[in-house]
């Protein structure tokens, strides 16, 4: 059994380079992403879900659950890293988000932020301990970043990039070594919906 980790599809913030909101929903290419997402995942034994309560990613979850049958579980520690009072502004305005010791104003730094994603990893580990069939875990780009750059296991000497494409699918073993099978993979994706799907890092 493995962990189906999935990071939530594009919305207008993303292609608008805006720090995003909790309530931000997907666009028409983010809701068409989610269900090319959700055709592709109908038959691959999926028996659970974790999502995210952001709107974002709670909606991307809502399509995998209507194809698989499976309900949503909602996992708070799931949620992208908390920009504080920069949620809503544009990137151009607020330098940059990514700096090693930057601290938001009003959110999380990074210290605090991969302490949260590491604890947010034991509660996936033991989800998928207890579930008979594939875990889908459904959340945000730097969530994806923290998993596979601190606990999961890739080839040796590959770098792991924080952007995670919107709706990509990253499938981790369910047991230690938890060894990254695929990586950041959108072959659901056609052109149209794949646009600019690398524009934004993270949010």
């Amino acid at each position: 059994m493995a962990i189906y980790l999935i990071r939530h599809g594009e919305t207008a913030s993303n292609a608008n380079r805006v720090v995003q909101v909790p309530e931000t929903p997907l666009s028409e290419r983010g809701l068409a992403q989610a269900e090319r997402l959700g055709r592709r995942l109908a038959e691959d034994g999926i028996s659970r879900i974790l999502s995210s309560d952001y709107a974002r990613a709670h909606t991307t979850a809502e399509h995998v659950s209507a194809t698989t049958g499976v309900p949503i579980e909602i996992e708070e520690t799931l949620r992208e890293r908390n920009f504080g009072d920069l949620r809503g502004r544009p990137y151009s305005e607020v330098g940059d988000l990514f700096a090693e010791g930057y601290e938001p104003p009003g959110g999380e730094s990074w210290e605090v932020f991969f302490e949260r994603a590491d604890r947010s990893w034991e509660i996936v580990k033991r989800a998928a301990a207890e579930t008979d069939g594939h875990l889908a875990v459904v959340t945000h780009g730097l969530i994806c970043f923290a998993y596979v750059s601190r606990s999961a296991r890739t080839e040796p000497g590959h770098e792991v990039s924080r952007g995670f494409a919107n709706t990509s699918l990253t499938v981790i073993e369910s047991q230690a070594p938890f060894r990254v099978e695929l990586l950041d993979c959108s072959a659901h994706l056609d052109e149209e919906t794949a646009h600019d799907r690398r524009s934004v890092s993270g949010l």
